[in-house]
């Protein structure tokens, strides 16, 4: 069996084994590349400046002594500057509730509902991250594009147009529309036309799932607590800490808040700077010291060198958003893309096998 022969049969049999894992990962790629945007669409509530003590009162709000309830976490939404999700801990379970950023709370939607308040949008996300299997759908993900990116490979070696067929390759003549020969005309066409940027697309992806992995190898400088600690409760509130992590990276915006805890006597606040390669969720950290107000630690993203920077752009680069709205729309269409080159194979095999 030829080289050319032993490819064409692991193109086609990985393809058909592995199709609807690709086109579950395509579909909803391209459904949630705009999903903050179409989620702080869908709550009505008019634009507001950030109140952070607002915001601050709104936690104890929530939070009153001996309610054993908890919020971990403050994040943006993602669609709007000026809203944001609180991550709030119950003994009998968790929620999400979403303010704006006078604290004003819009939405408040249980952890585990998946459809109404805004669930629809989670779960799609999910989907796409792991198969709503946690971290053994992770690793279904991870290994599914692997198994694409050899794919990948494997459809470029049999695409590649000998010399002087590069034009008829690339733009199949119109009159071969239909049958066997318009859907391979065609396969191949789209494949050559996009199989570079898929393939970094998805290799950024892949990295992503294995993030463990991803910084063992590129050993980024760590984003870590630091381990000292001062004996006392938490003196200062949320307003005054992110208020001096906001001083000390002057034009930034908050994106993340995680407020201290028993195992940790920190705010970790995390900021987007102008200039950063993400829309949201920047990665410039401050760690303010939860008893005296003090910036004890952080990182400055547009200056932690090249491999912190390589391991925090993948996000961006996967979802488009390092390249503006032009970006995402670009990774909009590889999405499509694959959806129509997975469905042309198809249509291929089962003209050739007469299905």
């Amino acid at each position: 069996m030829t080289l050319r022969k032993t490819a064409l049969r692991f193109h086609r049999w990985l393809s058909l084994s592995a199709m609807a894992f690709w086109l579950i990962q395509a579909l909803t790629g391209v459904l949630i590349v705009f999903h903050w945007e179409i989620d702080d669409a869908l709550l009505s509530g008019e634009r507001t400046a950030i109140d952070l003590v607002a915001i601050e009162k709104r936690i104890e709000a929530l939070t009153p002594p001996g309610s054993g309830r908890s919020v971990g976490s403050v994040w943006e939404s993602g669609g709007s500057p000026d809203r944001f999700d609180l991550y709030l801990d119950e003994p009998d379970g968790s929620s999400v509730i979403r303010i704006d950023g006078a604290g004003e709370i819009l939405r408040t939607r249980t952890d585990g509902e998946m459809f109404v308040d805004g669930g629809w949008i989670d779960t799609l996300v999910l989907l796409h991250h792991n198969l709503l299997s946690g971290d053994v759908g992770s690793w279904i993900v991870g290994i599914s594009g692997l198994l694409l990116l050899s794919n990948l490979i494997a459809g470029l070696t049999l695409a590649w147009p000998r010399r002087g067929g590069w034009r008829r390759a690339l733009v199949p003549p119109a009159g071969m529309a239909s049958g066997a020969a318009g859907a391979y005309a065609w396969h191949r066409a789209l494949g050559l036309w996009v199989v570079v940027p898929a393939f970094l697309t998805v290799s950024a992806a892949v990295l992503l799932v294995f993030a463990g992995t991803t910084e063992a190898i590129v050993r980024p400088p760590p984003v870590a607590a630091p381990s000292e600690s001062v004996e006392g409760g938490k003196e200062i509130g949320f307003a005054a800490a992110v208020s001096a992590a906001l001083r000390s990276f002057p034009g930034s915006r908050v994106s993340g808040i995680n407020l201290p805890a028993d195992d940790m006597a920190f705010y970790k606040i995390r900021l987007l700077q102008p200039g950063e390669s993400r829309r949201i969720y920047g990665t410039t950290t401050v760690f303010v010291r939860a008893a005296d107000g003090q910036i004890v630690a952080g990182s400055d993203a547009l200056n932690d060198g090249p491999r912190r920077s390589f391991v925090d752009g993948l996000f961006p680069f996967h979802t488009g958003e390092m390249g503006g709205t032009i970006g995402r729309i670009a990774v909009m269409a590889i999405g499509i893309w694959l959806i129509a080159i997975i469905v042309l194979g198809f249509l291929l095999w089962r003209r050739r096998s007469g299905r």
